[in-house]
């Protein structure tokens, strides 16, 4: 991977001001490297994780297929099997689900911004999460994409549905459930993930982006 991935910009400093400066290298991620980790197997790939001083920053970009059709398969092959994990921890509300409610998630200390890059989807914000899971400590989701988080069904009168195009932006506050209701081909978003209480210590960089 070129030097240029991960590189520091010279600042350029003021007379007067240089005592309160306190720069750090920016970070440069490609159009090229986004497709790269978005042709990876899977649904969810981190790009990078940077610490930019006053919170952590990861950037992923999120592959998501119809609705009803099968997972992606995971990138692995010959691996001997895992041991079966102990059973989530619950979290959330308990109680009867309405037919046809929504699946996803809240995250602890994340709050996320989605930037729809291809396709389209019905996006479900806000509400509850019931009968929900929490993130297993060394799953990938607690360790590398979201930090702690609680998955379950999406209810409550304060749902919202939307319909979500290619351009559209989303803001989804850290502790607001979210998933999606309906895809009809697939969508694809990056996702931009400021963590002030760095619920994710450590800082990452794709492994395929380290690849030269």
């Amino acid at each position: 991977m070129q030097a240029r991935f991960l590189c520091g910009v010279t600042a350029l400093l003021l007379p007067g001001v240089a005592a309160a400066q306190n720069s750090r290298p920016a970070t440069y991620i490609t159009a090229e490297q986004v497709k790269q980790v978005n042709a990876l197997p899977g649904v969810d790939r981190q790009i990078v994780n940077v610490d930019v001083g006053n919170t952590n920053l990861a950037v992923g970009v999120v592959h998501r297929g119809r609705t009803g059709a099968p997972p992606a398969a995971a990138a692995g092959g010959g691996a001997a099997p895992a041991a079966p994990a102990p059973p989530p921890e619950p979290c959330g509300e308990k109680g009867a689900v309405p037919a046809g409610s929504a699946t996803g998630l809240w995250h602890q200390g994340q709050t996320e911004t989605y930037v729809i890059i291809s396709g389209s989807g019905t996006l479900v914000t806000g509400g509850k999460v019931m009968n929900g899971r929490k993130s297993a400590p060394d799953s990938q989701v607690t360790k590398v994409l979201n930090g702690p988080s609680c998955s379950g069904s999406i209810v409550g009168d304060d749902v919202v549905k939307r319909v979500v195009n290619v351009g559209d932006i989303i803001i989804i506050p850290a502790g607001t459930p979210h998933g999606w209701a309906d895809i009809p081909d697939h969508v694809d978003y990056l996702t931009v993930r400021p963590d002030p209480q760095r619920t994710i210590p450590d800082l990452y960089t794709n492994p395929a982006l380290l690849k030269k």
